[in-house]
């Protein structure tokens, strides 16, 4: 491929249009300090006002297109991504300080999500109720039917630079509605790319702004009673000041976790090891579902331990780009020092570093503590760091309780062949997906996901997304007579 395309500027693209502003957005690589993936603008104020009032007229035009043209438009977008695949997991890669190997599957998902919208875009549809179940209503029925909500206002975080943010633009288009996607200032390349994908697929002016933003217009999008539907993806904090600021729009937020995964007594403790590694480390703990609490039975303690230390500590962290490396660089120096910083408070008040627990620059060493206190950051804050806190356990119902003992409630994986603590476990943890036999990590871009308490609200995967951005109408129909 054509490395020349990390470097290059990339406009803004407002409503269909490529636009430029006087406040140029440098891009640094964060596995190379100094050198730049690429650049490029933040919206004006006068940008944003155009790209606001382009969604409220490309609504009209979106609302009116027929199902078939939508989803002829979002296979189309599918297929231009598969066809710049590895330059845009490339460019992932050198923006976000992703694996290779990682970003490539986040291209991949980019193909499926915009595919699996276009399929759910030709399954929306109603249902049919009679209303004759008393004398009164004989001769009636009534039907109903999802008409698109209207513009949409979205936020994306840098972790998913194209997932996440598909994830709000691939369901808006399937469902009729237009929308301003602001990407994370971190990261903004990769949509800006898609966006030239995006450009080609024949939808009208208006559907699709992504528009780089500083704080003031961001807020100003969150307020702006022009957009009737806002989802965020992002830090608890923001999220929650958000909903608090967008007035009567509903609002969707896929926020933090603090998740938990349990080894029961009779898991298969390879494949814990390896799944745990996985989803504990990817992305360098980058991910709202990553492992942070390892809760292991008693009666395999010692083995699965031995096990997972042993692969934390093998695995190599390094150039991004190298096919070789499995952890790149934490997303800046600030979340290095926080991340460092609460592992000196656990140790402090007595938990052990097996493995890891120091930097070098951005690279933080995958770790694993033990006997770290319950109230301590590292068990009961979202570390966002390639950080594992271990516990051991004697009965499964008290490992289902830890679980439980956090504010955050997004998804729980439990390792563990016996049926009964399988459904147990369903019914018993406080989150929005429990996954049984892997890690809370595992997602799939067509099931329903987000999470409970601190969590947030709504839930994502194309068709829950789809309903978010339309809303019910219900038509009665009465025969006279």
């Amino acid at each position: 491929m054509n490395d020349a395309a990390a470097y290059r500027d990339h406009p803004i693209y407002l409503a269909g249009r490529w636009v430029e502003s006087p406040r140029r957005l440098a891009v640094e690589d964060p596995a190379h300090p100094g050198e730049l993936a690429g650049s490029t603008f933040l919206a004006s104020e006068e940008q944003y006002e155009q790209a606001a009032e382009a969604a409220v007229s490309g609504f009209e035009a979106m609302r009116a297109l027929p199902t078939y043209e939508r989803a002829a438009a979002l296979r189309r977008i599918s297929e231009g991504i598969v066809a710049r695949q590895d330059e845009i997991a490339r460019l992932i890669s050198r923006e976000s300080g992703k694996s290779i190997r990682d970003a490539a599957v986040e291209a991949e998902r980019g193909v499926l999500v915009f595919r699996l919208a276009a399929e759910e875009a030709e399954r929306l549809g109603g249902e049919t109720l009679p209303l004759d179940i008393a004398p009164a209503h004989k001769g009636r029925h009534a039907l109903t039917r999802r008409f698109p909500i209207g513009p949409v206002a979205g936020i994306s975080p840098f972790n998913f630079p194209l997932n996440l943010a598909a994830h709000k633009v691939a369901p808006a288009i399937a469902a009729g509605c237009s929308i301003v996607l602001k990407p994370p200032s971190r990261d903004p390349l990769t949509m800006l790319v898609v966006a030239e994908i995006i450009d080609q697929a024949g939808l009208p002016d208006g559907a699709v702004s992504v528009l780089p933003m500083d704080r003031a217009l961001g807020d100003r999008l969150v307020e702006d009673e022009r957009f009737k539907l806002l989802t965020f993806t992002g830090s608890p904090v923001v999220g929650w000041r958000m909903k608090e600021r967008a007035g009567r729009k509903p609002v969707v937020l896929e926020l933090g976790g603090n998740a938990g995964a349990i080894v029961d007594a009779s898991a298969d403790l390879d494949w814990a090891v390896k799944r745990a590694l996985v989803g504990a480390f990817a992305f360098s703990g980058q991910v709202c579902i990553s492992v942070q609490r390892l809760l292991v039975h008693e009666d395999v303690w010692d083995p699965f331990m031995e096990g997972f230390v042993a692969g934390a500590a093998a695995l190599r962290t390094g150039d991004p780009l190298d096919p070789a490396t499995d952890i790149g660089p934490m997303v800046d120096a600030g979340a290095v020092e926080r991340t460092q910083r609460w592992v000196a408070e656990a140790v402090a008040d007595g938990a052990r570093v097996l493995t890891g627990g120091t930097a070098d620059g951005l690279f933080f060493r995958p770790t694993v503590l033990v006997d770290a206190q319950r109230s301590s950051q590292v068990c009961s804050e979202e570390a966002f760091a390639p950080l594992v806190v271990a516990f051991r356990f004697a009965d499964f119902s008290d490992a289902l309780a830890e679980v439980n003992a956090s504010r955050f409630g997004l998804q729980a994986g439990v390792f563990t062949n016996d049926l009964a603590h399988a459904w147990q476990a369903f019914e018993t943890l406080e989150v929005g997906g429990v996954v049984i036999n892997d890690v809370p990590t595992y997602r799939v871009d067509h099931m329903p996901y987000g999470g409970i308490k601190e969590s947030g609200i709504g839930r994502e995967g194309l068709r829950w997304a789809i309903e978010d951005m339309t809303e019910l109408k219900l038509m009665v129909v009465a025969q006279p007579g």
